[in-house]
């Protein structure tokens, strides 16, 4: 879609009149041309933006998609706990390697803090609901196994909040504070 209207301006104004490089700097067409390239480069800014808003969010479903692959049954709310888990504790070895690394008496690196932010984060969502798939629905498993890895292949999902107790609480997509 990247400069889309672009293209289409540039191509009617070259049938109309030839080169475009032989136009005014300050006519009609070169004014119009500008819009479309500024029209074009706020839609990828935008596109940018919001793609970057669902990347976590993408990739909490992508893990989950990957720990599904094998698992024939609907899961308990046990087995969603740890799963919820697994999932928070995912960057434990990297966070140990990098804290191995440092030097005594040394200030943590940006991924180190990154990752414990991430971490910390995580578990306080987790306190009070964690937002996934609900596992537990035999037709949401089949729909995750079958997910076609794409933000607008999410919708038909059912989605819960669940929360360390193990209190499951129907949720919404696209996931909202708490919903």
């Amino acid at each position: 879609m990247p400069q889309r209207n672009l293209q289409k301006v540039q191509k009617h104004i070259s049938k109309k009149r030839g080169a475009i490089g032989a136009m005014h700097e300050n006519s009609r067409d070169a004014q119009r041309l500008r819009r479309a390239g500024a029209r074009d480069e706020r839609l990828i800014k935008h596109n940018a933006n919001v793609d970057q808003a669902r990347r976590p969010y993408l990739d909490r479903i992508r893990y989950f998609y990957e720990a599904v692959q094998t698992i024939e049954n609907p899961l308990s709310d046990t087995e969603l706990a740890e799963i919820v888990t697994k999932y928070i504790n995912r960057d434990e070895e990297e966070m140990a390697q990098l804290q191995q690394e440092r030097r005594k008496g040394r200030p943590p690196t940006r991924r180190e803090e990154a990752l414990t932010q991430r971490t910390q984060t995580e578990e306080k969502e987790f306190k009070t609901g964690f937002w996934m798939p609900d596992l537990s629905d035999a037709d949401v498993l089949i729909a995750v196994k079958h997910w076609n890895r794409q933000w607008s292949g999410l919708s038909p999902l059912k989605f819960i909040r669940l929360t360390q107790e193990g209190t499951k609480q129907t949720s919404s997509f696209p996931p909202k504070s708490i919903s």
